[in-house]
């Protein structure tokens, strides 16, 4: 039996307090297995971004408990969650968030300036990074020279930099035609299968979600539906 990296029991978010309390987890179950890929669904309001947001470690619950690689985590304090989110999470998000000014290299280091490498070390691996999502002829351009697709490859070598387990995708492809589109789900999915990356990714859209072997939906801050996708394209 594989043991869980994430496990979550009777989750619970509160905003709020008194009349105005709003519940937007009200006790979430849920177990994911070191190399799934994993997509959250649900309509506006459900729940999925704020679930996104305690698993990546980037909030903390009102209740219930939070297990990561065995480590609770809501018993974390706010230097711990970051160390935690710094060597073992990668993010990835619907704007890009690239610094304008500069090359997709220097892009893609900014996360490993917090790890302490030299300056060599961090353009060895930030061009690794870079190989890996197809750009590495792209290493000196800046955002504005890069398609949409290009610098959201960018933004995801950002986050394989630090050699993350797991990575968060909130609305990776919402800027993206449907080509580019399927080229980056393509590569989500090429990391997950070859590299046996987690991968956790929040979308309202049923196409995207398609690519991702299971597929959960939050609907009032709760777990609607848990489902193993049996149509997961075929790679190639």
């Amino acid at each position: 039996m594989m043991n869980p990296i994430i496990q979550v029991r009777n989750l619970t978010k509160v905003y709020g307090t008194g009349p105005a309390a709003f519940k937007a987890l009200r006790g979430v179950d849920l177990s994911i297995n070191t190399g799934e890929f994993v997509a959250v669904m649900g309509p506006s309001g459900s729940g999925k971004s704020t679930l996104m947001n305690l698993l990546g470690c980037l909030d903390t619950p009102s209740g219930g408990n939070y297990s990561f690689q065995g480590i609770s985590v809501e018993t974390l304090d706010a230097d711990q969650r970051s160390l935690l989110r710094r060597h073992a999470l990668g993010f990835i998000f619907q704007g890009f968030n690239l610094l304008a000014r500069t090359s997709a290299l220097e892009n893609v280091e900014l996360p490993l300036l917090y790890r302490g490498h030299s300056r060599k070390k961090r353009r060895e691996l930030a061009y690794e990074a870079l190989c890996k999502v197809g750009l590495p002829d792209k290493a000196r351009n800046t955002p504005a020279e890069l398609s949409g697709g290009q610098q959201q490859r960018v933004a995801i070598a950002r986050a394989l930099a630090t050699s993350p387990g797991t990575l968060f995708a909130d609305e990776p492809t919402g800027n993206l035609d449907t080509r580019t589109t399927d080229e980056i789900m393509g590569l989500l999915a090429q990391l997950n299968s070859e590299q046996n990356i987690t991968i956790l990714m929040v979308t309202h859209e049923d196409e995207v979600a398609s690519h991702a072997a299971r597929i959960v939906t939050v609907r009032d801050g709760l777990i609607a539906s848990d489902i193993t996708n049996k149509t997961t394209p075929k790679r190639t």
